[in-house]
């Protein structure tokens, strides 16, 4: 592909919008179906309510820093094509996606034996626990299907066929959404298996998800006969880099749950329908930094330097657009999210939870493209440098938490609108001014 010829240089706002639409659709329907799973589960109580979001936070905390396998693939892949290099493309998606499986059956094994202690940390509540570790047992016998998943829709996106990637995620969902009910509530020969049932529906769904994902992969790009294992190394610092920083995005997320749970068993019901409904608009502002990855890495690789600030320009100016709408729509349908998704006995806790996370929805935005955009660059040490430094912030303030207060919740989530503006400023002086060696630093830039 030409990059004189893209058509980001003739219409940059549409180019952007046409590659966010189909990845913001695609990412939202991952947490709409966490926010179904939750809806159905909280049907059974608060005390599965808040298994719930324990075990989703366990899971999210191991799997997510497996991150690096979809960015570090769709950043070395737009690369690769604004080099017009398909060979290492193939070569890239290839290696990856052996990776996966192999890291995928090797986190079941490790973890495993492990999942008691884990919901004995995060929670006192003996039924609590035991919910909690029948959901995980089940979640990670899908490991290698999801982190499949991960690599192959971070190729698809490397290669800007974002439309392929909505129809991979819509139809793991969709199968999710059908097999909730089912699972959870038995229906005809099926048993009730409850809160397994859920676990059992995204497992089912995750695996077939990852042959469509492969199968489509397969037709658009081919596969290489022979695993180029030595191009290991280079997604492996990548790794290093991104598995630290989101490990410690994570353990923040992780300890805001903990810290819910330990105010009550009400609390952290009220949290896990915050959280299920924060993950979704965090991965609606997550499409335009997917778009702005692959269009930096692709104008990088073609060693379009300009080029590459100019998206970085356009996808900030619509994040925070975007952002400032989500916060408007969370407040005018505060009441409804509150009938569908919290217990009764944990409404009294909703709204100043609910108010924060809806105020930080703009700071959300900066924070999630600039991430975008540093993918785009290669610039991963930065990211795990700023990201540890957010959260050790976080942390110092969770610790000041009083959980006997009867606003304890709310503080949690004004604490956490504290980490994500820290994340945004470190994100947004690395592209302007530029601060250090930031890879889009340049001594002047056009106004144009």
């Amino acid at each position: 592909m030409d990059p004189k010829a893209h058509s980001f240089i003739r219409h940059p706002h549409k180019t952007l919008i046409g590659l966010s639409l189909p990845v913001m659709a695609s990412l939202i329907v991952e947490p709409l179906a966490g926010l179904v799973d939750t809806a159905f589960v909280e049907r059974l109580g608060a005390t599965y309510g808040a298994a719930l979001a324990v075990a989703t936070a366990i899971y999210a905390g191991v799997i997510w820093v497996f991150n690096f396998l979809g960015i570090g693939t769709q950043t070395q892949i737009a690369q690769a094509l604004g080099r017009d290099d398909r060979a290492t493309a193939r070569a890239t998606t290839t290696l990856v996606t052996v990776l996966s499986l192999i890291l995928g059956l090797a986190l079941a094994v490790i973890i495993w034996p492990f999942l008691n202690v884990a919901a004995r940390w995060m929670s006192d509540d003996g039924m609590v626990r035991a919910a909690t570790v029948v959901y995980l047992k089940i979640r990670l016998l899908g490991a290698p299907g999801l982190l499949v998943v991960l690599s192959a829709l971070g190729a698809l996106r490397g290669l800007q066929m974002m439309r392929i990637t909505l129809w991979i995620a819509g139809g793991i969902s969709l199968l999710n959404i059908v097999l909730d009910p089912i699972l959870i509530f038995g229906l005809g020969p099926i048993p009730p298996l409850g809160i397994a049932g859920a676990a059992w529906a995204t497992t089912g769904s995750q695996v077939v998800g990852a042959g469509m994902a492969l199968l489509l992969l397969r037709r658009r790009l081919g596969l290489s006969r022979r695993i180029a294992w030595h191009r290991a190394g280079a997604l492996l610092v990548v790794g290093r880099d991104m598995f630290v920083r989101t490990g410690a995005l994570l353990l923040f997320l992780l300890m805001t749950t903990r810290s819910a749970v330990h105010v009550g068993v009400d609390a952290g019901a009220a949290h896990q329908a915050i959280r299920q409904i924060w993950m979704m608009m965090a991965f609606l502002l997550d499409a335009f930094a997917y778009a702005a990855q692959s269009l930096i890495g692709f104008f990088l690789g073609a060693k379009e330097m300009l080029l590459a600030r100019r998206v970085a320009r356009v996808a900030c100016s619509w994040g925070i657009g975007t952002g400032m709408l989500l916060t408007v729509l969370l407040l005018v349908l505060e009441s409804a999210a509150l009938a569908l998704f919290v217990p009764p006995t944990a409404q009294h806790l909703f709204h100043g939870a609910w108010l924060a996370c809806a105020i930080a929805q703009p700071l959300n935005s900066v924070s999630f493209v600039t991430d975008g955009i540093h993918w785009g660059t290669s610039d991963f040490a930065f990211l795990r440098n700023a990201m540890l430094v957010s959260t050790a912030v976080g942390l110092v303030l969770l610790i000041s938490v009083d959980e006997s207060s009867p606003v304890a919740l709310t503080q949690i989530w004004w604490i956490t609108a504290c980490w994500i503006a820290l994340r945004a400023s470190f994100g947004v002086v690395r592209i302007w001014p530029g601060m250090a060696n930031s890879p889009l630093r340049i001594a002047h830039e056009p106004t144009s």
